[in-house]
């Protein structure tokens, strides 16, 4: 790596992030049923259908995992609780096995002198709730604060931070109006619904972790820099739409209790009744902002209905999941957040890319994510340089994980995990990270 702990101003934190059902084995410990163990049955929807039943085996190796955590020189570690795991059916009885396991994993985080950050859902709705529409009811916001002070109420006077809901476009529009994620749906009344319930829960879960007493709360949004195709006014405005529903409408909705008005002729008339009225439980105020940041894309327009845009090819060089590599994009996002923020704490919670990686000689030469590293940590050093108050950056993932609609194939990890004997093997990535944090 080019870079040292000195390059960062003192207290700077450096972290590694995961999430549950891409890493513990949902199988194990009596976790109840999600939508994505149906939707990764049914055929079509994932690589070979797929699941998280075993994943990483973090329930059981966890130990090991935070060993790795340690060995890498990081700061914090930035998990997420399962619901199901928490609440089988979403509601009700907890499971004592899943409260176990989560106190377990944050009492031997800081054992090792780790900062645990968790973030309340990463994406794993009980199916129980699903079948009572999930996202799409208003209800879920009430749902979602119960299962907030189950959890928080037993590891929460532990955590460093905590944030109630990783990535709400994933879990809105991915999921809803794309379909490309669980529940897997093509509507843009179920889209429209889950975008403004998605931040109504997140305002419910600050309400709740507030009345336990907890502390540094943040919100967590990811981001892709929208680029008009060509320089024609119908491109910018291709483009400017995109960026409104990725990019500004979740921030907007928490710092600025609004909606982008651009957005509006498209997704108003699809959003739930009395959603106005909603603004001051959503954006209840946080403590810093999360920025999830991965790549680029080109937008062009089209004659189809709304949105009437389509992305296109770019010509930058790509990562596994054909992603554009373009750095540039991360400074610019966390420009956008701390206008938002007004000079919050700000966090770059995920940032990494895929690359096809096998073990050789006992090791993985994976030098196309150091060079992806050195060149997005370069442009947070400049941001920092022009006055944006940002406190950390954690490398998505720790470990090489399930990626949902994508299966195992593609391959995140600063550690190699081989999915048939469950191994773990550093990669060059992790090693070069871990001098380059060494105090």
């Amino acid at each position: 790596m080019d870079f040292t702990r000195a390059d960062f101003p003192e207290g700077f934190l450096f972290g590694a992030a995961t999430s549950s059902y891409q890493i513990e084995g949902h199988a194990r410990g009596n976790a109840g049923s999600t939508h994505w163990d149906t939707f990764a049955a049914t055929p079509g929807n994932v690589v070979r259908a797929e699941n998280g039943a075993l994943a990483c085996d973090h329930y059981s190796r966890w130990p090991e995992d935070l060993d790795l955590l340690a060995a890498a020189n990081l700061d914090v570690y930035r998990f997420s609780t399962s619901w199901a795991r928490v609440l089988p059916e979403g509601r009700g009885q907890p499971n004592a096995e899943g409260l176990d396991f989560y106190e377990r994993l944050v009492d031997g985080l800081l054992e090792r002198g780790l900062k645990p950050a968790a973030t309340l859902y990463h994406w794993e709705l009980p199916s129980p709730l699903a079948d009572l529409g999930g996202w799409r009811n208003r209800d879920i916001a009430g749902w979602f604060a119960d299962f907030t002070e189950v959890i928080m109420g037993r590891i929460g006077d532990r955590l460093w931070s905590a944030a109630p809901i990783n990535e709400p476009w994933c879990v809105a529009w991915l999921s809803h109006f794309l379909g490309q994620h669980a529940p897997g749906m093509r509507d843009i009344r179920a889209t429209a619904r889950a975008m403004h319930h998605v931040l109504l829960a997140h305002g419910r879960a600050i309400e709740t972790m507030r009345g336990l007493g907890m502390e540094n709360l943040g919100a967590v949004c990811n981001f892709e820099y929208a680029q008009p195709a060509d320089e024609s006014d119908e491109a910018r405005r291709a483009a400017a739409l995109y960026d409104a529903y990725y990019n500004r409408f979740f921030l907007s909705g928490i710092f600025r209790k609004s909606y982008p008005e651009e957005l509006m002729e498209g997704l108003a008339p699809h959003l739930p009744e009395g959603w106005q009225d909603d603004f001051d439980v959503i954006g209840q105020p946080v403590d810093w902002v999360g920025v999830n940041y991965y790549t680029r894309k080109i937008i062009a327009p089209d004659d189809g209905p709304w949105p009437s845009h389509h992305e296109v090819p770019g010509p930058l060089p790509k990562t596994a999941m054909d992603w554009e590599i373009y750095p540039e994009g991360l400074r610019h996002f966390l420009h956008h957040c701390n206008e938002h923020a007004g000079g919050l704490p700000i966090y770059v919670t995920e940032n990494g890319l895929a690359s096809p990686d096998e073990v050789q000689g006992g090791g993985v030469d994976d030098r196309q994510r150091v060079e992806f590293l050195q060149a997005h940590l370069a442009q947070v050093r400049q941001a920092i340089a022009e006055g944006v108050p940002v406190a950390g950056y954690f490398v998505w993932s720790l470990l090489d994980n399930y990626e949902w609609a994508l299966g195992y194939e593609k391959r995140f990890g600063l550690v190699h995990v081989d999915f048939e004997t469950l191994e773990r093997t550093p990669k060059r990535s992790f090693r070069e990270l871990s001098q380059a944090l060494a105090r």
